[in-house]
């Protein structure tokens, strides 16, 4: 089954005219309060007829919604136009707004072995319209939900999927979340396995908009980092360092940072020998973050570190000059954390 964007299909649909009516489509679908093309105040009767008749208001539907038992994580699984189905994530941030976690493909091939998502294999890209249209459903989900508040004031491409292997879908789900919402680029996180030809693409890529990276490293000793990220090669870390400094030489700055990852997992990257590893691989990359993430479940045999563990993890980097901060673990009740993307089970369903 071929998917079309919606772009697409209009020129498919009303070839005769003109250019600028694109533009009014693509507003109509972010105007709030407007949910189909009969609310297209914007557009002539004839248009929202064509449009209605073969033009879907929304790539995704049907959704089946979790509610994490704190109240501040939401987990949907939404249906696409081939009858597969994508998982989303919205979790209330630290300044009370929510941040929307996307997926861009169905499945993942990069088979991480302590990520849930992995063992699906890959199925196949989203189109941007259903990366797109995964903002747009929880845009619209809290405008019906006045008592959660707040707006979306982030988005992170963590979700289903490697986005830098979805490269031209994600790109132009960007460009059009920063055209056509309030969402600043540094508002805006990429998360990559580090795919290297495309890191190399995005240093001389004039069209990738300016949005933030977050490379998932989770081990500076490539032994380890083969264990459990298969897609890795020998010449990996090295290769990275090297792109990592020119990334922040070219375009980082205070706001436009550069962020490793790394799931802390016990006996296997967080002892004091792959601390000391990561501090010098960090500061030899031109001094990026770290992020330190709490193993979520995702029924593998892997355990999480303990707190202390974490702790002294923390110290070791932070003695070595290395900013860390330590993510926050939300929606681990509805399978809705890092790692955990697969189905929908857990927690409670939404009330109706």
């Amino acid at each position: 089954m071929t998917i079309k964007n919606r772009e697409q299909l209009f020129r498919e649909l009303l070839p005769d005219e003109p250019a600028f009516r694109w533009q009014q489509i693509e507003g109509a679908l972010f105007t709030p309060g407007w949910r189909g093309w009969s609310d297209a105040s914007n557009l002539s009767k004839a248009v929202k007829a064509a449009l209605d008749e073969k033009m879907p208001w929304s790539t995704v539907g049907d959704p089946r919604v979790l509610v994490g038992a704190t109240g501040d994580t939401f987990k949907a699984a939404l249906k696409l136009a081939d009858d597969r189905r994508i998982e989303t994530v919205l979790m209330r941030n630290r300044r009370g707004e929510w941040t929307v976690c996307v997926s861009s493909q169905v499945g993942c091939a990069m088979k991480c072995a302590f990520c849930a998502t992995g063992r699906m294999g890959f199925c196949r890209d989203l189109t941007a319209d259903e990366i797109v249209d995964q903002y747009r459903f929880w845009n619209a989900y809290l405008a019906e939900r006045a008592d959660l508040g707040g707006r979306i004031s982030n988005v992170v491409f963590m979700g289903m999927g490697e986005p830098l292997a979805n490269y031209d879908n994600v790109k132009s789900a960007l460009r059009t979340l920063l055209k056509r919402t309030d969402l600043g680029p540094t508002r805006i996180t990429v998360s990559t396995v580090g795919l290297l030809p495309r890191l190399e693409g995005i240093l001389t890529d004039r069209d990738w908009p300016p949005v933030r990276l977050a490379v998932s490293l989770h081990s500076a000793d490539p032994l380890t980092r083969k264990k459990i990220m298969p897609t890795t090669h020998d010449e990996f870390l090295p290769k990275l360092a090297d792109w990592a400094r020119r990334y922040l030489e070219t375009l980082g700055n205070r706001r436009h940072h550069l962020t490793f990852e790394y799931v802390m997992l016990a006996g296997v990257n967080d002892t004091a020998k792959h601390a000391d590893l990561l501090a010098r691989f960090v500061n030899a990359s031109g001094r990026a973050r770290v992020n330190l993430i709490p193993y979520n479940f995702t029924g593998t045999a892997f355990l999480g570190s303990s707190d202390d563990e974490i702790a002294a993890f923390t110290a070791f980097l932070e003695k070595k000059g290395v900013i860390v901060t330590r993510r926050r673990s939300m929606g681990e009740d509805i399978a809705a954390a890092c790692g955990q993307l697969i189905q929908l089970q857990g927690g409670q369903p939404e009330k109706k």
